[in-house]
């Protein structure tokens, strides 16, 4: 007589025994040290990997980039894979999902600085002396008074003076060094404020 008992037993053990795949396979082999296993995993996993990133990242070249460092990540991680934990596709995709997220929240908080550290140039002051003379001066001299200035200290000191441009994006602006340019705007606002017969250059 069949022993259903027995049956049963071995029915149950049959339904929630993981089912194995070609990636999981090749995965486990490769946590063994198992190159062309890991070859293999690369080939049947990459592209849904690759899919996740670029959905995150939206830039094919990072996401090819992210990609290449998930599957260095995978395969020093590959001893740690269990399949009875879940597939293998389903962990690399994590992992890959996980980095791109990362890269993500990276960029952002490098443009955040970025954006910082240009509101805090933005903020800085040009020239004290320039400021001397737009308070206590009129505009229509100063511009006048420019007209006594070289043409590379005028250049120079209206883009600080009248656009407010600092030292180093004049310099740039310029293409001159930042140095050459706080030299002719010192140079041309002393000259300046001598045109504008200020006493305290006598």
């Amino acid at each position: 007589m069949i022993d259903m008992a027995r049956f049963r037993l071995r029915s149950v053990e049959a339904t929630t025994r993981p089912e194995t795949s070609p990636a999981c396979d090749a995965l486990v082999r490769a946590g063994r040290g198992d190159q062309a296993a890991f070859a293999d995993v690369y080939d049947l996993t990459s592209a849904s990997a690759y899919g996740i990133v670029l959905h995150i990242v939206r830039d094919p070249s990072i996401a090819e980039e992210i990609t290449q460092e998930v599957y260095v990540e995978v395969w020093r991680l590959a001893p740690r894979f269990s399949p009875d934990k879940g597939t293998a596709k389903a962990w690399i995709n994590t992992l890959a999902h996980r980095r791109a997220v990362d890269r993500v929240r990276s960029e952002q908080a490098r443009r955040n600085r970025e954006e910082r550290d240009a509101q805090r140039e933005a903020a800085t002051t040009v020239p004290s002396t320039a400021e001397v003379v737009e308070d206590e001066l009129d505009a229509e001299q100063v511009r006048a008074a420019l007209e006594g200035l070289t043409d590379a200290q005028r250049e120079a000191v209206s883009l600080a003076y009248y656009d407010g441009y600092t030292y180093r994006e004049v310099a740039a602006l310029l293409d001159v060094a930042e140095g050459t340019i706080k030299t002719r705007i010192r140079d041309g606002l002393k000259r300046l404020r001598t045109n504008l017969g200020d006493p305290h250059d006598e």
